[in-house]
């Protein structure tokens, strides 16, 4: 995917992951298609309930753009459309949060 939509891709600078992309083999195929480095939130071996770290950021901004109707579905045709879509939604936030 990241090779299809690399010119849309060149403004990522750093993709945080959830424990299920581990391994050299995914962060190094995203260093060369798109330049930017991966930086993967592992959980505690404790089975207790921790905060993870920058985790709590992508959780909240799902929340946020989750209130935008035309964000509930992917509806659109291709990934510009989405990205614009999303990049709307956020100014819209930041213009109700000023």
């Amino acid at each position: 995917m990241c090779e299809r939509h690399k010119k849309a891709l060149d403004k990522v600078t750093n993709i945080l992951c959830d424990g299920g992309y581990t391994g050299p083999s995914f962060a190094q195929s995203i260093k060369e298609t798109i330049d930017c480095s991966v930086e993967i939130i592992k959980r505690s071996e404790l089975h207790k309930f921790v905060v993870l770290s920058k985790r709590w950021i992508v959780e909240r901004t799902f929340a946020w753009l989750e209130n935008y109707r035309r964000l509930w579905k992917n509806c659109e045709r291709t990934l510009e459309n989405s990205r614009q879509s999303c990049l709307l939604a956020g100014v819209a936030i930041l213009l109700k949060r000023f």
